[in-house]
């Protein structure tokens, strides 16, 4: 028998009918959990608590019906999970996206709770999604399904409960949705109800670019540290849109060369360094890196094995695979999407020397700047992006090198590390509010 001081493990009887217990190791759910294993040794007696970093504490599934413009009523999946909320409301994306699933929205959620915690934000972890190619709606379509989308799970967000922030294929004017939806239904504006919004409407200044910003500086800083000039460094980046692009540019105007990008696209590649305002105005007129002419297409499998310094995989999760991470030749990964590799990959990496930056850490700038837009909400006073991007700067460096020396001390990875950090913050916050009732 179990008692209330045991975790109970994964193998029991009364766990069975839960689906995410015995996820696929290699899918974002199974990646998250092992990331959560090899953390416990290092907690100490936080350890009892542990079972409730593998357990989301709310998920919501929603059915978002569409009337469509030609009258056809259409059906889509949406979800909101909270993965975590001891440490305070949840904070977490939505993104709309053919291939979203519970499963991932539920890893989604867990590694904002671990973010979040890391760069010792007052926040949970939370992340939401609907289904949907976004491509395939009308602007009014995608208005529709938004507004329907937020009542649906208007039952758990609020300023103080849970703050959704744009994600994959979503952007202000849909977080200007969300915001006006949820104010109808409350009767008052409430622009603290999301962030990443129009700067007109209670918005940041820095807040569109704060993620590729974030990956630039924590980048600079573990170039640094592992004596990697920064001057003349050979760039891959895969994605390039609102994170990719934004740390491109930051890089090539500190004297770095993108040698290689990859999108839903195509890949190119040019070792004498892409023409970073030139690419990014193609992929503002095209919405691909394909067909830019200032470098040289190449399979999608060989940009895995383009000769390079750093690589910043700035997609979808589980991207850096066991065969990948075998063929990678840079010296640092910087992790600007969720979840990019997955652990086979991690140990590959780590045998090889190849340092990993986590995305716990390194793609927080987006989850920080988001900070400072509900804090100015609150209180209705709106700083400089020089005085964002300059509060930005501090705290993520000051965490990156928590996270660094914790790592270095325990003799483990900086994944392991930033883990140690963040489940040590949010278990201690679990034990010391205790269970209700």
């Amino acid at each position: 028998m179990a008692d209330g001081s045991r975790p109970l493990p994964h193998s029991s009887p009364l766990f069975s009918n839960l689906s995410y217990v015995h996820p696929s190791p290699t899918s974002p759910w199974g990646t998250y959990l092992a990331q959560v294993d090899r953390v416990v040794p290092y907690i100490g007696e936080l350890a009892r608590w542990a079972e409730t970093l593998r357990r989301p504490k709310r998920t919501l599934i929603v059915d978002v019906p569409l009337e469509l413009d030609n009258g056809d009523i259409a059906h889509f999946e949406g979800f909101r999970v909270q993965h975590s909320l001891s440490r305070g409301p949840g904070k977490g994306g939505v993104r709309y996206h053919p291939d979203v699933t519970l499963e991932e929205v539920m890893a989604l959620a867990a590694w904002m709770t671990v973010k979040n915690a890391a760069v010792n934000l007052p926040y949970g972890g939370a992340k939401g999604g609907i289904r949907v190619d976004p491509k395939m709606l009308s602007r009014k379509e995608l208005e529709r399904i938004t507004r329907r989308y937020t009542s649906e799970i208007g039952v758990i967000i609020g300023p103080q409960q849970d703050i959704p922030a744009p994600d994959v294929n979503t952007n202000p004017q849909i977080m200007a949705w969300m915001m006006d939806t949820y104010s109808m239904n409350v009767g008052a504006t409430a622009t603290g109800v999301v962030t990443g919004k129009p700067l007109n409407l209670g918005g940041s200044l820095g807040r569109v670019k704060a993620t590729g910003h974030g990956v630039f500086v924590t980048g600079r800083e573990a170039m640094r540290r592992l004596k990697i000039p920064l001057e003349g460094a050979r760039v891959s980046i895969q994605g390039f849109g609102n994170v990719g692009a934004p740390a491109a540019e930051l890089f090539a105007r500190s004297g770095a060369k993108i040698v290689a990008v990859q999108d839903h696209g195509g890949t190119l590649y040019n070792p004498g360094g892409f023409d970073v305002n030139a690419l990014t105005a193609h992929v503002e007129q095209f919405g691909t890196v394909a067909g830019f002419t200032g470098g040289e297409a190449i399979g999608s499998e060989d940009f895995w094995s383009v000769q390079t310094d750093v690589l910043i995989p700035a997609a979808l999760e589980g991207q850096i695979t066991e065969a990948r991470a075998a063929r990678l030749t840079a010296k640092l990964v910087l992790e600007a999407a969720n979840g990019p590799t997955v652990p086979v990959a991690d140990d590959i990496l780590a045998e090889r020397g190849i340092v990993v930056l986590p995305d716990v850490i390194c793609n927080s700038g987006g989850v920080i700047v988001s900070y400072f837009e509900w804090v100015q909400d609150f209180s209705s006073f709106f700083w400089s992006e020089e005085e964002v991007n300059q509060r930005l700067d501090k705290i993520i460096t000051g965490a990156l090198g928590h996270i660094w020396d914790t790592a270095e001390r325990h003799k483990i990875s900086l994944r392991t590390g930033a883990f140690v950090v963040a489940c040590g913050r949010i278990l201690t916050a679990r034990a010391e509010r205790g269970l209700y009732p």
